[in-house]
C-alpha cells in the first residue's frame, strides 16, 4: 500500500471515484481569459491542437511536490516543444491562497520557473466551474478534435512527497503520447487529489 503523507493544517485532499463534471470524450467548453502577460486567449484559438489544461495554485503542497521537483516545469517544456498547448489556469479567488496579479504574479512566474504557453486568471472561477476542477492540480487533455480524452489527477501517487514523483506513473504524459502515437488514451480519468481549488465565495 502507497503511504500518503499527512496533510498540513488547511489542506484538504480530495480523492473522489473517477470525477470530472464533463465526461471525456465530449467537447471541452470554450472559454476566454486573461493571460498573465495582460493578452487575451481563447481556446478557441487552438483549434486543430492539443492542448493541456493545468489548475494551479503555488501555495498548494500538492503543486509545490510537482514544482518543487520540477516535473511540471519539465512536462510543460517537453510537451510544448513538441506542439503542445499547456495552459496553467488559477481560479483562487481575490484573497485566497493562490491568488497573484501584476508584477508579483510575473515575479512568481520567474521564480517556479514556469514555461507555459500561457498563464491564465480565472479569478471569479467560471472557468473552473465550466470543467469541474476540484483540485490543484487537476489536468485535462483536449485532442485536436476539440475532445476532452484525459481528466483527474496528474499522476497515481497521491501525495505531497516529492520523492514519489519518479515512482508515479504519469497520466497526462501518458494520454499525451497516446495521441502522438495515434492510439486511444487507455487511462481517459482517475480521482483528482491536492487541495481544494480556492473559489469565490
Amino acid at each position: 500500500m502507497r503511504r500518503v503523507l499527512p496533510l498540513a493544517a488547511g489542506v484538504l485532499l480530495v480523492a473522489a471515484a473517477a470525477y470530472a463534471a464533463i465526461a471525456t470524450e465530449e467537447k471541452a467548453p470554450q472559454f476566454t481569459l486573461t493571460g498573465a502577460d495582460g493578452k487575451t486567449y481563447k481556446l478557441a484559438d487552438y483549434a486543430g491542437k492539443t492542448v493541456v489544461l493545468e489548475w494551479v495554485n503555488f501555495g498548494c503542497p500538492f503543486v509545490r511536490k510537482h514544482y518543487d521537483s520540477k516535473n511540471m516545469q519539465t512536462l510543460q517544456q517537453t510537451y510544448t516543444d513538441s506542439g503542445v498547448v499547456w495552459l496553467s489556469i488559477c481560479s483562487s479567488a481575490l484573497g485566497k491562497q493562490g491568488h497573484y496579479s501584476g508584477d508579483a504574479l510575473g515575479a512568481q512566474l520567474k521564480k517556479e520557473g514556469a514555461v507555459p504557453t500561457a498563464y491564465l486568471i480565472d479569478e471569479d472561477g467560471s472557468v473552473g466551474r465550466a470543467y469541474g476542477a476540484r483540485t490543484t492540480p487537476h489536468m485535462y487533455v483536449i485532442n485536436p478534435e476539440g475532445q476532452l480524452v484525459y481528466a483527474g489527477g496528474i499522476d497515481d501517487i497521491r501525495s505531497a512527497n516529492v520523492a514519489d514523483v519518479p515512482k508515479a506513473t504519469n497520466y497526462v504524459a501518458a494520454a499525451l503520447d497516446a495521441l502522438f502515437a495515434g492510439e486511444p488514451v487507455v487511462q481517459s480519468s482517475s480521482a483528482p487529489y491536492g487541495c481544494s481549488v480556492k473559489y469565490a465565495d
